[in-house]
């Protein structure tokens, strides 16, 4: 099982300089960016400094998104992404089949997949069932601009929620690791970030994708479990481990086998 990833920070592969601040900025994940970040005359240099950096620093560990599989740039970035060992993963952004994942699994390396259009989204079985793929994401802001949803909104609100549960749904079928929420473009707005974090966490996302590095410290605040829920799991598997019951009550409460699995994984997981 790989580890949980809380904060993935994405830093443009065309500022070589950031590479090194990113990897110590305190993130589970860091994603050297080929796609969005980049201008297009600037592809071949950003692929240039994301193999000059990774040849120079072997120890290393990062995460690439390419471009999509649709763009000419599509097989450069997995020839790079295939020929350095420090990339642990390729995420894929506007994944929509099967092939495209096979397609990057060919090279060796993990998929997270990016759902952020509506044939992404109607192909999730395909996605999330494709051999390789680690765990799914979800690119809202992309999602939003092609169904033309008006962002902030209590629409907005509906239709991404409704998203963000077919992922989840199809993670956990799959049995892939918790997935992983889409950006909050504000990085400045600490209070919107933490209602974001902590709602999408209590739907059961494992973590964010970030832009900022001020933001990791909100998100990891937020995918952290209380002090109560520490101190709660802690005695209900304290009670199973010293009982050997799978049922019993606690608090006034029923205490069974899946809660006392939850009270395990929150203690894991702090």
């Amino acid at each position: 099982m790989q580890a949980p990833i809380r904060a993935a920070l994405f830093v443009p592969a065309t500022r070589p300089e950031r590479f090194a601040k990113a990897l110590a900025a305190g993130a589970e994940a860091v994603i050297i960016d080929l796609e969005d970040a980049v201008e297009h005359p600037l592809k071949e240099q950003a692929r240039n400094n994301l193999r000059e950096f990774a040849q120079a620093n072997p120890q290393a560990t990062m995460l690439v998104r390419i471009n999509d599989a649709t763009t000419s740039w599509f097989e450069e970035d997995l020839a790079v992404c295939a020929a350095l060992p420090s990339v642990r993963a390729v995420v894929l952004p506007k994944a929509e089949s099967a092939q495209q994942v096979k397609r990057v699994v060919d090279t060796g390396k993990p998929v997270l997949p990016i759902v952020e259009s509506p044939r992404g989204v109607l192909a999730l079985a395909e996605i999330a069932g494709a051999p390789g793929v680690e765990r799914l994401s979800f690119g809202s802001l992309d999602m939003m601009l092609e169904t033309g949803t008006v962002p902030d909104t209590a629409g907005a609100r509906i239709l991404l929620d409704h998203i963000r549960c077919r992922i989840l749904l199809f993670s956990a079928a799959h049995g892939l690791q918790a997935p992983i929420d889409g950006v909050y473009p504000n990085f400045s707005d600490d209070e919107g970030l933490a209602a974001v974090a902590n709602q999408v966490r209590d739907m059961g996302f494992g973590g964010m994708l970030c832009i900022h590095p001020r933001q990791i410290s909100v998100i990891h605040a937020a995918f952290a479990p209380t002090g109560a829920e520490r101190d709660w799991a802690k005695r209900v598997v304290d009670m199973a481990d010293s009982t050997g019951s799978l049922a019993f009550q606690l608090d006034g409460k029923m205490v069974d086998a899946p809660v006392i699995e939850r009270a395990r994984r929150i203690l894991a997981s702090a």
